[in-house]
């Protein structure tokens, strides 16, 4: 004769996360929402004023849609305005000057923290002394050279001006990466018979390309939408860039408001698009630099 099993009772799975955790997460996102419809509603409203014309600009509210959206705007400043013009300069100026930099600086670095030489901590603190020294301080100085070497009204005197701005900051960046590099693939690399520009070149900046990638995106984002040097040092229509080139719709006596929407706001998508698809890189960079170092 068989006795009944005693009754097994299951434990109940519950949240191992107490009621005040969840909430906080909830919170925390809501915060975070808030902040990323903060930060898009100035891109909306620069896409609706671009589709407006001058009296809707002003009549109507600013998130107001337009009756008849302008879409000719963008046509008309891409035919007549030489935005494409610009755009090739903007291109062709910040690239020059992000790959000038990035080679620099990783020259520098790899001087600073890979070889020993007396003045190594002297030239750095040299470096990082020039990010104390405010852009506006030097346009008058920087003016006077460049017109003493003839390169007023030439995009070389941008680029360098670019260069030489961005090479601290860009030190910086690559200086954690570098110190934290293992010495043994350089030695193993030196008792092979490598030269010193070979091991550069090919071992030690295709091991440091996470951090190169993010000083290369910051120093895209600073040269593609700085205005001053440019508005400085360049005086010939067709030398110009984006961000300059859009003083052409402000006349004496009227300006076309719905044009310059549209060219700022192509001068937005390009770095806009660069950036989000290449963000994770910069995270990357950072995280690595900053565990590293």
């Amino acid at each position: 004769m068989r006795t009944a099993s005693p009754a097994v009772s299951v434990p109940v799975m519950r949240s191992s996360r107490p009621v005040g955790a969840r909430i906080g997460t909830g919170l925390l996102y809501v915060v975070l929402i808030a902040g990323a419809v903060l930060q898009i509603l100035p891109l909306v409203w620069l896409l609706l004023f671009s589709l407006k014309n001058n009296q809707e600009v002003f009549n109507l509210p600013p998130f107001a849609l337009p009756s008849h959206p302008k879409w000719e705007n963008y046509e008309n400043v891409w035919q007549q305005g030489n935005i494409g013009r610009y755009f090739i300069n903007s291109v062709l100026i910040t690239v020059i000057a992000v790959v000038l930099t990035i080679l620099l600086a990783s020259f520098v670095t790899f001087a600073i923290t890979r070889m020993r030489w007396k003045l190594s901590s002297l030239v750095l603190g040299l470096f990082m002394v020039g990010m104390m020294i405010p852009v506006h301080s030097t346009l008058i100085p920087l003016f006077i050279l460049f017109q003493k070497v003839g390169l007023t009204d030439n995009q070389l005197s941008i680029i360098l001006s670019y260069t030489a701005f961005n090479l601290p900051i860009t030190i910086m960046i690559l200086l954690g990466f570098y110190y934290a590099l293992p010495r043994e693939v350089e030695e193993a690399a030196i008792m092979d018979g490598c030269s010193v520009n070979r091991m550069f070149f090919r071992i030690v900046m295709p091991m440091t390309f996470s951090v190169i990638a993010t000083a290369a995106i910051i120093n895209m984002i600073y040269n593609w939408n700085e205005f001053i040097f440019v508005n400085t040092f360049i005086s010939s229509d067709n030398l110009k860039t984006l961000t300059v080139g859009v003083q052409n719709f402000v006349g004496q006596y009227t300006t076309d408001w719905g044009a310059i929407g549209a060219t700022l706001m192509i001068s937005i998508l390009p770095i806009l698009v660069i950036f989000l698809v290449l963000s994770n890189r910069i995270v990357e960079g950072i995280a690595a630099g900053s565990v590293k170092g």
